[in-house]
């Protein structure tokens, strides 16, 4: 009896991890990335952008579908009470996207994401944290929005939008 229960068990668990299977890329497409600007933040994006599709094995330098990508990031000033002791910066990074096919010479899919986070900063621009909570929030955010792409990418047709 409890030879029969274990291989019910087993079957049921086999049956689950089966249904849960998820193709990561079902068209099997592979994507180059373009020239990416915007000097450091630029260099980043294309960085994280490459190694993601590399590690989803998607990344072909010579493929006819290119990804051509560009990151800017907003700052906001927060004061949140009235005896100004809690001062916040928000960041705000949109990434905009265009998948090109250049086969045809027509885009496939133009896509902007955005994502913001904030810190409570120190009041004089002397303080170290203040440029270094700025620089790792600004990465943080881009590779949130390389891996909102990445899951996008299974959604992009083969068939041109324009």
């Amino acid at each position: 009896m409890f030879k029969i229960r274990l291989l019910i068990l087993l079957l049921i668990s086999i049956y689950i991890f089966a249904c849960t299977k998820k193709n990561l890329n079902h068209q099997s497409q592979k994507y180059s990335v373009a020239y990416i600007g915007g000097e450091l933040d630029g260099l980043i994006l294309k960085n994280i952008l490459t190694e993601n599709l590399k590690a989803f094995s998607i990344y072909d330098s010579s493929s006819n579908y290119s990804i051509q990508s560009s990151v800017t990031h907003s700052l906001n000033l927060y004061i949140t009470n009235i005896d100004n002791t809690s001062d916040r910066q928000n960041i705000t990074s949109t990434l905009s996207t265009k998948i090109i096919d250049k086969r045809n010479d027509c885009t496939l899919y133009e896509k902007s994401n955005s994502v913001s986070q904030f810190y409570i900063f120190a009041s004089s621009d002397k303080f170290l944290s203040n440029q270094k909570a700025e620089k790792k929030i600004k990465k943080d955010n881009t590779e949130v929005l390389v891996r909102k792409l990445i899951n996008n990418l299974n959604e992009v047709e083969t068939v041109c939008v324009n």
